[in-house]
C-alpha cells in the first residue's frame, strides 16, 4: 500500500502528538509542509479541545490526527499519596510546598463518549490512541465516522493484539522514543526493543500498515525506517525546538545542552514509563520508585514542586521529555523541518 493512499498526505511524515509542548499551531505547520499534523488531546478541557480542533479544521484541508489516551483511571488512594509525599518531603521543604499547592485530580483523561461527543462533528480523518484501544463500543463509534484508528505497540504481542482488536495501522514505538511508552500489555521494561529491532518483527507478524517511531530525527533516519518496510514515520523529538512548539525555555535549554545526551525511562512524573533528560530528581530518587502512585496520579505532587522550582529557573523537577537522539532538533519552522525530513525520499 502506498502511504498516500492510506494517509492522504503528500509526505510519509506524521508529527508525533506531544502533550504539554504543543497545540494546533505545530500540527498546522506540519500539515502545510505536506505531512500529517497531530493534536494531543488527553490534557485538554472540553472547551479547549473544541477550540483547537476548530482551529485545525479551519486552516488544514488535508487529514489530521487527534490523539487520546485510553488508560483505566485509577481510584485515588490517600494512603498511597501520603507515602509518595513522604518520599518527596525533602523537596517540599526545600521549596515550601504546601498542601494547598497540590491540585487534586489528574489532568490526563482517558477517551470517553463525552469526548467523542465533542469531536464527532469535526469528523477527524485519523484518531490515534496511546495505551491500547478504547472499549469496543467506543471504538466502533469512532470508526463509524470513517476515521482510521492508529495505536502504539511497543512489542510484537501488542501489535498482534491491536490488529485483532480493530486498529487500522500500528505505530511501532522503539525504546529510543521520547515521552510516554505506549505499553499496555506489560509494564516490564525488559520487553522494550529499539526501533530497528522492533520494526521488522512487527512487520513480519501483522498485515496492517506499520508506522515507525523512535530515534527518527532527520532525512537519513526517515529513509532508513522506510527501507525497513515502514509505511511512514512518526517524529516527535525533532520538533521540540521548532518555532511553533510550546516547549518551555527551561526545556529548550536542556535539549540544546550536552545534558540531552543522557536520557532515561522514568515513572516519577506521571506513574508510567516515559523517556526524558536526566535531571536532579531522577538522579536522587532513581528513575523509578516504589512509592510512585499509579498513572496519572503521580503527577499531582510532583507538579507542585515543579511549579515552585521552575519559578526559580530550575529544571530539576521538570519532565524534560526527549528521545535518545536530539541531534535533529532545529530552531526553525516546523514546515521547514518537515520538508527537510523528507528530502531523501
Amino acid at each position: 500500500m502506498a502511504f498516500q493512499d492510506f494517509l492522504g498526505v503528500t509526505l510519509p511524515i506524521i508529527q508525533a502528538p506531544m502533550a504539554g509542548v504543543q497545540d494546533s499551531e505545530l500540527a498546522i505547520a506540519v500539515a502545510k509542509a505536506g505531512g500529517m499534523g497531530s493534536l494531543p488531546c488527553a490534557m485538554l478541557s472540553a472547551e479547549l479541545l473544541k477550540f483547537e480542533v476548530e482551529k485545525l479544521k479551519k486552516q488544514v484541508s488535508t487529514p489530521i490526527n487527534l490523539n487520546f489516551f485510553c488508560h483505566v483511571s485509577p481510584e485515588y488512594n490517600h494512603a498511597i499519596e501520603l507515602t509518595w509525599r513522604a518520599a518527596l518531603k525533602p523537596y517540599f521543604l526545600e521549596y515550601g510546598v504546601q498542601e494547598s499547592d497540590i491540585t487534586q485530580g489528574a489532568k490526563r483523561r482517558p477517551f470517553s463518549h463525552d469526548i467523542a461527543d465533542i469531536i464527532e462533528p469535526y469528523q477527524p480523518e485519523f484518531v490515534s490512541f496511546h495505551f491500547g484501544l478504547p472499549n469496543k463500543v467506543l471504538l466502533a463509534r469512532v470508526k463509524s465516522w470513517g476515521a482510521k484508528v492508529l495505536s502504539t505497540a511497543t512489542t510484537v504481542e501488542e501489535a498482534k493484539w491491536l490488529e485483532a482488536n480493530g486498529a487500522d495501522a500500528i505505530i511501532a514505538q522503539g525504546i529510543e522514543a521520547g515521552g510516554h511508552r505506549g505499553m499496555f500489555l506489560t509494564q516490564d521494561l525488559s520487553t522494550q526493543l529499539g526501533t530497528y529491532a522492533l520494526l521488522p518483527q512487527i512487520i513480519g507478524q501483522v498485515k496492517l500498515p506499520v508506522i515507525a517511531a523512535g530515534g527518527i530525527v532527520d532525512a537519513q533516519t526517515v529513509k532508513l525506517a522506510l527501507s525497513f518496510g515502514a509505511l511512514a514515520v512518526q517524529v516527535g523529538t525533532a520538533y521540540l525546538l521548532c518555532d511553533e512548539a510550546k516547549t518551555t525555555v527551561i526545556h529548550r535549554e536542556a535539549i540544546k545542552s550536552p545534558q540531552a545526551r543522557y536520557t532515561a525511562l522514568t515513572t516519577l512524573f506521571s506513574g508510567k514509563p516515559a523517556r526524558g533528560i536526566v535531571n536532579r530528581v531522577m538522579s536522587e530518587l532513581g528513575v523509578t520508585h516504589s512509592a510512585v502512585p499509579p498513572f496519572p496520579l503521580a503527577a499531582m505532587s510532583m507538579a507542585a514542586i515543579r511549579k515552585k522550582a521552575e519559578a526559580k529557573g530550575s529544571k530539576d523537577f521538570s519532565p524534560l521529555w526527549c528521545g535518545q537522539n536530539a541531534t535533529g532538533c532545529k530552531e526553525v519552522s516546523a514546515t521547514v523541518l518537515t520538508q527537510s525530513l523528507a528530502k531523501l525520499i
